[in-house]
């Protein structure tokens, strides 16, 4: 009985610790959706539900005038090239140094993290003069090139754990039958890391996605700006107001896309994230 009680309150406590945290993560994001259905003139009610239930704000942020369906479409194209750039860069960089052996390679993988760590901002100022002078300024590749600052690293470091998993007897069995190491690498290694490629390549879609100081600050026209930076920017009808309702419907519709695809894909990702842990 006195071994019970307290495994008991343990558990409990341990249950009212998620119950806290799974809220403290929720009631924002709830908030934001009620508020998006609220109309543009109960913003200020505190009704755990809109009263009544309007479209009115999602109508408001697909006005043509608005342009905010180019600004998605930004995002998706900036966001897409970068995963896709990332994932083939950093695939090759990955297997290079889990496999290879090279001089100065402890090197080249201190660079790579220490690239992560570096403070977005501090690259700006020398990128925006070297963009100006070569026309790149408002252009996607503006975009794309500094984003892959912090994507990449990110993506050799998961990538080289993964492929340092991975007994090495696979590819000299490959190889013993005939192929070329290229070879074993394309039609063994990558359909054995496709788990590990797929969890990395949403991770830095999602970082690419909300990123917000780079598109700031390449981009001045509005029709080149991604959606991120296209919602700080909204205006009311008088042009100095904030509309805050609006403003809630443009998140729920950059929010949502990326809670349901982690949700479909959950399994994979906490596959991909936990492959090779156990030998």
């Amino acid at each position: 009985m006195s071994t019970t009680a307290p495994g008991a309150g343990r558990r409990w406590l341990l249950h009212l610790g998620i119950a806290v945290i799974v809220l403290y993560c929720l009631i924002p994001f709830y908030w934001m959706v009620v508020s998006s259905f609220r109309l543009p003139t109960e913003q200020n009610e505190k009704t755990l539900f809109p009263q009544p239930f309007s479209m009115e704000n999602f109508t408001a942020v697909f006005d043509p005038a608005v342009g905010f369906g180019r600004n998605l479409l930004n995002s998706i194209v900036v966001a897409g090239i970068t995963t896709i750039l990332t994932l083939i860069l950093g695939t090759f960089a990955a297997y290079t140094i889990a496999r290879m052996e090279f001089r100065g390679k402890g090197l080249v993988a201190g660079i790579i993290i220490a690239m992560s760590m570096f403070p977005v901002v501090s690259l700006l100022v020398p990128l925006l003069k070297l963009f100006t002078d070569i026309g790149w300024i408002n252009t996607y590749q503006a975009m794309i090139v500094p984003s892959l600052s912090f994507a990449l690293p990110l993506t050799v470091w998961v990538l080289a754990t993964f492929f340092r998993q991975m007994p090495k007897e696979l590819e000299e069995a490959a190889m013993v039958d005939g192929l070329t190491r290229g070879q074993a690498f394309r039609k063994i290694i990558i359909p054995l890391a496709a788990p590990g490629m797929f969890t990395t390549a949403i991770l830095a879609f999602i970082a690419t996605w909300n990123e917000f100081i780079i598109a700031l600050t390449m981009v001045n026209e509005k029709s080149m700006q991604t959606a991120v930076v296209a919602v700080s920017q909204f205006t009311g009808t008088t042009g100095f107001d904030s509309p805050f309702g609006t403003k809630m419907a443009a998140g729920v519709l950059l929010t949502v896309p990326l809670v349901i695809v982690v949700l479909i894909f959950q399994r994979r990702i906490i596959a991909g994230l936990t492959a090779g842990g156990v030998k």
